[in-house]
Order: C-alpha cells, then structure tokens, then sequence
C-alpha cells in the first residue's frame, strides 16, 4: 500500500481549522489524529474516515462507501470511501467523522497503544 499524496492534501485542507492534527503512518497510508483520536486515513485503497457507530448507517448509505474490513474483521463506526474523490466531497466526509470525533475526549499526548483496539 501507499500513501495517496493528492489525497492526503485534501485531508489536509479539511482539516485545516482543527488544531491538534498529527499525521501518523497507519492502515498502509497515512492517519490523521484529532486532539488524539484517529479521525481519517488516506491510502492507494482510498478514504478511511471514523463515523462512531452512530453515523455508521448514514455514512454508508453514500456513494462509494464500504464497510472497513481489516484482516476479514468489519471495523464497527468505521467507513471507506472508494472512487473519485474531490476537495469538496473529502470536505463533506471529514465533516461527518469530525461531528463523531470531536464528541470524544481529548487523550494527552503521546496517549494510545497500537495494541490498543478502537471500541467505538
């Protein structure tokens, strides 16, 4: 897998007003963590975006969205996004995983374990 750089930059640019983003390799792309909460990744497979189980039905009634799928284990509260994909509709799917992000709370820095599994 490789990081989709176009890609990237318009996760970029939707996260532009959120302070406390990192970028961190993840699923063979590159992740981009929300005051400490993995919010979107993007990859040569697409957009992976974080919706919580609450938006989960609303995300996947989207053109192009798919369950996410990892090692034949579907990822509850979590959605990729296949196909074209532009500034303004990578803007669209980073506003719904930030209205599930932003509702949780914030982890310290350096907070988290890769061992650790999402529960949301």
């Amino acid at each position: 897998m490789a990081i989709d750089e176009a890609l990237a930059a318009q996760v970029r640019a939707a996260l532009a007003d959120a302070s406390h983003v990192r970028e961190v390799k993840m699923f063979g792309g590159l992740g981009f963590v929300l005051n400490g909460h993995m919010v979107a990744a993007s990859s040569d497979r697409g957009l992976l975006v974080r919706v919580g189980e609450p938006g989960e039905a609303e995300a996947l009634a989207k053109p192009g969205a798919h369950p996410m799928v990892m090692n034949g284990r579907t990822m509850r509260g979590f959605v990729r996004v296949t196909g074209a994909l532009d500034a303004r509709s990578v803007e669209s799917w980073l506003r719904l995983a930030r209205v599930f992000v932003e509702t949780l709370p914030a982890k310290e820095s350096g907070a988290g374990s890769k061992r650790r599994r999402a529960t949301r």
